[in-house]
């Protein structure tokens, strides 16, 4: 049997659960799989977390050095995020050098982070025009079962929130806490047939036409959004996304980050 009619199959299956308003797991449309957070798993990092989604695995490590700071910025730290989308954790990855899927994935990421304000990168600065704090997000997939940007996304602020600056270590004085001043949270929504689905598997993102990524502050105020797949939504589908992205977000903050 080919794939193409594998995922024609599919997608007939799931489209016709949702004629009857079910998923394929059993969830309502506006229901998320229940998440697993742990923090400090990477001893030789200075931040860490995994985050598990359903059957999605991230693992998440912080590592930060000194370097020179942008031209534009001279008194700012810098943010570099990266993903590694490894094939032992879905046949769609292939080893080598990082394709468009995680390029595009490791900005939205970043993204969300630079645009919200998470870090406080001026307390990054040690000289200003010369030397500052550089953060590497190093992102890597354990498994895919769906809903990626999510997982990276949560788990990226939970390890950046356990994260230590090594100031001691570089004989310039006492280690300190990342300066987080925000918590932004990425919630993706996918279109079946015209309905949305909150934190999509892996087959529901395999066959619908447009995915949507709404990352919000703890304020409600919207840092970040980026729209994929070649499908359109429509203005009450972008409002109804927006309206359940910062209630799911608020959710998450205070169940999963607020005691980290």
């Amino acid at each position: 049997m080919s794939s193409e009619v594998v995922s024609r199959l599919k997608k007939d299956y799931i489209y016709n659960l949702m004629l009857k308003g079910q998923r394929e797991d059993g969830r309502q449309f506006d229901e998320a799989r229940d998440i697993v957070i742990e923090t400090n798993v990477v001893d030789k990092a200075e931040g860490s977390a995994n985050v598990q989604i359903g059957d999605t695995r991230v693992m998440v490590g912080i590592k930060v050095q000194i370097g020179s700071p942008f031209p534009d910025t001279p008194d700012k730290g810098v943010i570099i995020t990266s993903m590694e989308l490894n094939p032992i954790a879905s046949p769609d990855f292939e080893a080598g050098p990082p394709r468009p899927k995680a390029i595009e994935m490791a900005r939205v990421v970043d993204r969300g982070i630079r645009e919200s304000g998470a870090i406080d990168l001026s307390k990054l600065c040690i000289t200003k025009g010369e030397e500052v704090w550089i953060i590497f997000i190093d992102v890597h997939v354990l498994n895919n079962g769906g809903n990626l940007l999510d997982a990276a996304s949560l788990g990226s602020i939970a390890a950046l929130m356990t994260t230590t600056i090594p100031y001691e270590r570089e004989g310039r004085g006492e280690d300190i806490r990342m300066p987080i001043r925000e918590m932004p949270i990425g919630i993706s929504l996918i279109d079946v047939g015209g309905e949305l689905f909150i934190d999509p598997t892996y087959s529901e993102e395999a066959i619908c036409d447009t995915r949507l990524t709404i990352t919000s502050n703890q304020d409600g105020s919207i840092c970040a959004m980026q729209k994929s797949g070649a499908g359109s939504l429509s203005e009450a589908q972008v409002l109804k996304a927006v309206e359940t992205a910062l209630e799911r977000a608020a959710v998450i903050r205070e169940k999963h980050l607020l005691n980290i």
